[in-house]
């Protein structure tokens, strides 16, 4: 693939953050435009491109962006304002403007699924509506027209997965039998790179999506089993129209109403390929395209593994098409509670380090016994192993052996501890102990507690137990650095 020189607007929102790195990898030399560029501060290619100050409803900032390139890659949508489809339109028409008069050779949209002989919703008619202004603008134009598109941080994809797991039983309007072809968000980064290099003398929209059509029934009925839930009970009712579902979806997952609303209204049409033409210019990918299961697996990978760093001053994990993103709402990625605490403390981190590898056992757990007691014993008589299993040896700790109802998973010593929960729970958890030297002197102790819920079981136990984390949590910070601080010269630690 020969390199190009691009540009991309909407690199801060779901398909531009993960569209870039995808064309730095191919060899192009890529700049993006930011309304506000502080929010690219922590992704990892950010040395690796030109970062401009703009916005698509800005004249001057609009050809300044695509001045000197020659692919303009347009992802932006207003969903988020009521008066989204003239912001839109007068946007896409300062960019097809400016993209003609500056000599760029290709234009890039990523676009819905229109369906046939349907009065359109406003979102769908909005996207046909820019497509049409950019197919209009004398640059050749690839509009790649997709329907749900599935990956970790895709509204769409997100709007899914909350319904599914925190309903075991729901209520649902018609449109839930209507028929959806999904796409897994790799796939569309892999039409979306190779567009860049189609012939001259395409100027033309092409529906794009995975190899299977489903409803959206169904999809939530497969959510289920790959993300290990049991079985959805779904009741299908006339009297709930699209404005009445947005309502519904608003309460029930963090997805905001101004997301929720054209997106259902999106769904009461069926989005389905009406041709795959782009196979004569593109071809599919090596490995075929994505199964909706498959990309269900994929999208889920940050909660099934739980997406712990290593090590503390890890990001999040890149590198999937499908993982999130620092630039991604933070209702996007996954259910994924934790309770994060640190406190400095004038004991060594070598020190601090003696008493986290004695933790459990005899030990204890430095923090409200009673409370660790009484869970050990719910969790004994509900079938679980309970704090019977104990340690090996009371001061070292090896990855893979049990420790109380913990199994270690990691251990970096003399750095960081990481606990899995063995307990009866909701969910998976995870417990990270952790010490660093702080540049101050003495050290820095990090504790973090992690819980993926499974279905709306999980997500109230994490509620339930949340009063209790001030005490629980709080108290072994607390212990566990006044107990290094007070610690004999030999090293031998206690629970204190």
């Amino acid at each position: 693939m020969m390199s190009m020189r691009c540009v991309v607007f909407g690199a801060t929102g779901y398909i531009g953050g993960r569209l870039v790195p995808e064309l730095i990898q191919a060899g192009h030399q890529v700049r993006v435009v930011a309304r506000t560029p502080e929010k690219l501060a922590e992704v990892p290619w950010r040395d690796q491109v030109e970062i401009v100050r703009g916005d698509v409803t800005d004249a001057d900032g609009v050809r300044a962006a695509v001045a000197g390139q020659e692919v303009v890659y347009y992802l932006v949508h207003s969903l988020a304002r009521d008066d989204f489809s003239d912001i839109d339109r007068d946007a896409a028409q300062l960019v097809a403007d400016a993209s003609n008069s500056a000599g760029v050779s290709r234009i890039v949209y990523l676009g819905g699924i229109i369906p046939e002989h349907a009065t359109l919703s406003r979102h769908l008619a909005s996207r046909a509506e820019v497509g049409e202004i950019l197919r209009a603008s004398g640059v050749p134009t690839v509009e790649l027209r997709a329907a749900v598109i599935i990956g970790s941080g895709s509204a769409s994809f997100e709007m899914l997965r909350y319904l599914s797991e925190r309903l075991p039983a729901m209520i649902t309007p018609r449109w839930v039998h209507n028929r959806i072809q999904p796409i897994a968000v790799r796939d569309v980064l892999y039409y979306l790179v190779h567009a860049a290099e189609l012939p001259a003398d395409v100027n033309r929209a092409f529906d794009i999506g995975g190899p299977d059509v489903m409803t959206y029934l169904t999809m939530m009925r497969e959510y289920a089993v790959v993300a290990g839930l049991t079985r959805r009970v779904v009741l299908p009712v006339p009297v709930l129209t699209p404005w009445l579902s947005a309502q519904w979806v608003n309460l029930v997952t963090p997805v905001p109403r101004a997301l929720a609303v054209p997106l259902i209204e999106s769904l009461v049409h069926e989005v389905v390929c009406g041709e795959h033409d782009i196979a004569s210019y593109i071809p599919d990918p090596a490995e075929g395209l994505t199964h909706y299961a498959r990309a269900v697996e994929l999208a889920l990978t940050r909660i099934r593994h739980a997406d712990v760093p290593t090590r503390w001053s890890d990001a999040s994990t890149f590198g999937a098409p499908s993982d999130p993103l620092p630039t991604d709402p933070a209702w996007s990625g996954g259910s994924l509670y934790e309770d994060l605490r640190e406190q400095h403390t004038d004991a060594d981190p070598e020190t601090v380090w003696a008493v986290i590898e004695a933790i459990g056992g005899e030990n204890g757990w430095y923090s409200f016994p009673l409370a660790w007691s009484l869970r050990g014993w719910i969790d004994r008589v509900s079938g679980g192993v309970g704090l019977r299993r104990g340690r090996k040896n009371p001061r070292r700790l090896h990855s893979g052996e049990a420790l109380d109802w913990w199994r270690v998973e990691y251990i970096d010593r003399p750095h960081l501890l990481r606990l899995r929960a063995e307990m009866q729970l909701p969910g998976l958890a995870w417990l990270e102990l952790g010490v660093e030297p702080d540049p101050d002197g003495g050290s820095r102790y990090r504790q973090r507690a992690i819980f993926q819920p499974r279905g709306l079981a999980g997500h109230l136990y994490w509620k339930a137990i949340t009063p209790f984390h001030n005490a629980v949590f709080g108290g072994m910070v607390r212990n566990i650095t006044g107990t290094a601080e007070h610690a004999p010269a030999d090293g031998t630690v206690s629970s204190g």
